[in-house]
């Protein structure tokens, strides 16, 4: 059957989630070192090396918090406020504000470097490094929460999504995967047949030719080339990576676990697709294992439920 709207809001934020959860054991590791594609779950098979063996299973990583950061930011200020914003993501990584459990184990150079900059004093939006070796995918894994929210245009969407990657990734085209994979978000929530198709669409509909966008969009994501990612922590490989996933994906559970597969920065790629996968999908396609199993569920309950009252009142 087709999901609801509530049922696809739910299913991105939860899909996200466990995602992230999903590959947190896996992180770091080549294709050729992970179990076989059914074998991987949220506890992995017997002898096999966890990273992150101290984290119990069912575990979001900085990627999780931060979009619940995100999310937490939207309801209560009912915008995008990038100060608030910045000042939780120094909360989550100094004091673990919507971590689970209060701890933080895996946190970004990238990412680092700026908060450790906002935590001394810099503007929030001059904190990042802008360089072209600075397109990690830090800013990409937590925006989906951005879209699940939004009740603006597109070109809106499209602004707010670069403006929450410049606190800590300020390249043109770390902001820009953002844009795309809001709008595919977007288009997803729509039950569009082709997603990504409409999303560039969208996306070059709103950035002129000749822009920094643009030319980022064109000759770096090159969205309508085959999408080949690696699993990798790089931004574009990383929004590539989902969409070579979601292209042969039938269910949730398959697309998480196919990216997964993907080896390497396997907790991000699993929730970049695992949120896509979830808006898809509908949140009653993610195995209720999986969902009992997910930690933290007294941060991310209240934060859902606002989220959910607020899509069902268009307030």
């Amino acid at each position: 059957m087709t999901p609801t709207t509530r049922e696809r809001i739910e299913g991105g934020l939860l899909g996200l989630l466990i995602g992230d959860a999903l590959g947190v054991p896996y992180e770091f590791k080549p294709p050729s070192a992970l179990p076989p594609l059914a074998e991987i779950d949220l506890v992995p098979p017997a002898g096999f090396l966890r990273s992150h063996s101290s984290v119990p299973a069912g575990t979001w990583s900085d990627d999780g918090a931060q979009a619940l950061c995100l999310l937490a930011s939207l309801l209560e200020r009912g915008h995008l406020d990038v100060e608030d914003l910045g000042r939780r993501f120094v909360g989550w990584y100094r004091d673990g504000y919507l971590a689970v459990g209060g701890v933080v184990f895996d946190v970004g150079v990238q990412t680092r470097t700026a908060l450790d900059a906002i935590a001394r004093g810099a503007p929030v939006l001059e904190a990042a490094r802008r360089d072209e070796r600075s397109n990690g995918n830090g800013s990409l894994m937590r925006v989906l929460p951005l879209a699940l929210w939004h009740r603006g245009s597109d070109a809106a969407l499209v602004e707010e999504a670069e403006l929450q990657s410049r606190i800590t990734h300020a390249h043109p085209r770390a902001e820009i995967c953002c844009a795309l994979y809001c709008l595919w978000a977007r288009a997803e929530l729509g039950g569009a047949a082709d997603s990504w198709a409409m999303a560039v669409a969208r996306l070059r509909g709103l950035c002129p030719l000749g822009s920094p966008h643009r030319d980022e969009l064109e000759q770096h994501v090159r969205p309508d080339a085959a999408a080949t990612g690696a699993g990798s922590g790089y931004v574009v490989d990383c929004l590539h990576s989902a969409r070579r996933v979601l292209e042969t994906a039938t269910d949730y559970a398959g697309a998480v676990r196919a990216a997964v597969a993907l080896g390497n920065d396997t907790d991000t790629t699993a929730c970049v697709t695992g949120g896509i996968a979830g808006l898809r999908y509908g949140s009653s396609s993610i195995p209720a294992r999986w969902r009992d199993a997910l930690r933290g569920r007294e941060l991310l309950d209240p934060l859902l439920a606002r989220l959910l009252e607020r899509s069902a009142t268009g307030t």
